[in-house]
């Protein structure tokens, strides 16, 4: 088991999540709730990463993010270090590809709120933090945390964007699905088994987890 590459993972799926998450909270209020000119685009956009294999979204981060391009040496200039085969690098191309993973959820939570609730929130005189705070979020909590487990659990996983943007650098770049991957390539069929049964049992628990929270919006949409 090549446990720095495990706690880089965690470590990565943990700033990814808490990054994500936020944002992705008001992104999905936002389609869920408004009609705008380009929505049905915006939203097209922010779902290609599911279709939209990783290699490609990672080939246009390591050009674009590259010390060749001006965006790569603007933030370069910002931050001080380069993006690409640096773990910033991983945290940006994490939340570009796991936005579908974020967003999808919590906005068919937001969705699954009956207008008579938010006209009830808007007749009692509440700003639109408080109706967020105090009505919103405490009925989209399933779509949250269905969330929070897709994400993280996708970041952990991740092989083909963090190979592109990242590489294979111990300590700062190497993930457990590089390892693997490291692994097979040197025969140690025996380690790259049992890193891979770790990421196997996280798919099964995120997969029974958002199972049941799925299944808890649903009962609560009925009721309504």
């Amino acid at each position: 088991m090549d446990w720095q590459a495990l706690l880089l993972s965690i470590k990565l799926s943990l700033v990814t999540t808490i990054l994500l998450i936020p944002l992705a909270i008001i992104t999905a209020r936002v389609l869920a709730f408004r009609n705008f000119a380009g929505k049905h685009w915006l939203e097209a956009l922010l779902m290609t990463p599911l279709i939209l294999p990783p290699t490609v979204i990672g080939y246009y981060l390591l050009v674009g993010l590259g010390q060749q391009s001006w965006l790569g040496q603007t933030l370069q200039s910002l931050t001080g270090q380069p993006l690409v085969f640096h773990f910033s690098g991983l945290v940006l191309a994490s939340l570009l590809i796991n936005i579908p993973f974020a967003l999808q959820p919590i906005q068919r939570a937001f969705e699954s709120i009956p207008e008579d609730v938010r006209d009830a929130s808007a007749c009692c005189g509440l700003t639109f933090w408080e109706s967020l705070l105090k009505v919103e979020l405490p009925l989209v909590w399933p779509g949250i945390v269905t969330a929070i487990v897709l994400c993280f659990s996708h970041v952990l996983g991740e092989f083909g964007v963090v190979l592109m943007i990242g590489g294979n650098i111990e300590g700062e770049t190497k993930t457990l699905s590089i390892a693997i991957y490291d692994s097979v390539q040197a025969f140690d069929f025996q380690s790259a088994g049992r890193m891979s049964f770790v990421l196997l049992i996280f798919a099964v628990s995120t997969l029974a987890i958002s199972s049941h929270f799925a299944r808890k919006m649903g009962v609560q949409h009925d009721r309504r």
